[in-house]
């Protein structure tokens, strides 16, 4: 469950958006690529905030940082783990469910996904895009 500290991101994300996200990414990843010499990957479709030149700009210093961003070939929804989280959220946690709100479909969205996690021994973890830098 979020704590009060925590918030959700309600509405459209940007290019800007994802930068801030894979800036943090890219810091966490220097610091185990320092001590260890291994690199994070992270994959991703072909969403237009993940391949927008101001995003584009931004491969090298990553990863100059040890992180990579890898990518799924476009219209391939079955190579992208994701698209399967969500059929299986959608299928066994929000069956038959109706939201008055954007914000209660979050909350809801959010119980599934840790509910799944505990379920099969994962963790969630959240992240504050208000607190990145």
């Amino acid at each position: 469950m979020l704590s009060p500290s925590q918030s959700l991101a309600l509405g459209s994300w940007k290019s800007e958006d994802f930068i801030k996200l894979m800036d943090e990414q890219a810091h966490e990843a220097q610091k185990i690529y320092e001590l260890t010499g291994r690199i994070r990957v992270i994959v991703l479709d072909n969403g237009s905030i993940h391949t927008s030149k101001v995003v584009q700009q931004k491969f090298s210093q990553w990863e100059a940082q040890g992180l990579y961003l890898f990518f799924l070939p476009p219209y391939c929804s079955e190579m992208n783990p994701i698209e399967l989280e969500w059929e299986h959220l959608k299928r066994d946690e929000l069956v038959g469910q109706m939201f008055e709100s954007e914000s209660e479909l979050a909350f809801h969205v959010t119980e599934g996904l840790e509910a799944r996690g505990e379920r099969h021994g994962h963790s969630v973890k959240y992240v504050n895009l208000r607190g990145l830098k």
